[in-house]
């Protein structure tokens, strides 16, 4: 088997991913402080056609060359937001008519292979700073967590990771 080169991968412009239709999913991210995990989601964000990005807090914005190192131009193709704080985001997202969810380990949180999503709907993930977490006044905000599944030893993954796991998941839901 042959390896494809980038020209037989015929992947769109970023004018006709600017147009293209997205899912119905905005990405949170609270107090992100790695802009490699920040240029990461934007990627992740552009090959599964997220809505948008919020960026909140302390997490940076783009033109940055950290971010772009992770993001290879998807922090051109992906709109984007910045929030100071993303309880603001979150007052947004739910005067929008957004489903927001927490990704977080909390009481009651619904494990991701249990969520079940109406393809009508618009949604949003809060994700959190690396060490901290998603702000609880922020999951107090959400209508819901929901919780990776996890039977290792440790009990957290990295925000890109995780970030990619989520997106997939509604990807394969709404799309």
């Amino acid at each position: 088997m042959k390896k494809k080169s980038v020209l037989e991968l015929n992947r769109i412009s970023q004018e006709e991913f600017k147009k293209s239709k997205k899912i119905p999913l905005i990405v949170v991210l609270d107090n992100v402080r790695s802009l490699n995990n920040v240029g990461s989601v934007f990627r992740t964000s552009d090959a599964f056609l997220v809505t948008g990005i919020y960026l909140c807090g302390i997490t940076a914005t783009p033109p940055h060359p950290e971010i772009h190192k992770t993001a290879l131009g998807a922090e051109d193709s992906v709109e984007w937001h910045y929030f100071e704080d993303a309880n603001e985001a979150v007052d947004k997202l739910n005067k929008e008519g957004y489903t927001v969810y927490a990704i977080e380990q909390v009481e009651n949180s619904i494990m991701l292979n249990d969520l079940q999503l109406d393809k009508s709907g618009k949604y949003a993930v809060v994700l959190g700073n690396e060490v901290k977490g998603v702000q609880q006044t922020v999951v107090d905000k959400c209508k819901q967590s929901i919780e990776i599944p996890q039977y290792g030893t440790k009990h957290s993954l990295n925000v890109s990771v995780t970030a990619g796991l989520i997106i997939w998941d509604f990807f394969k839901m709404l799309k």
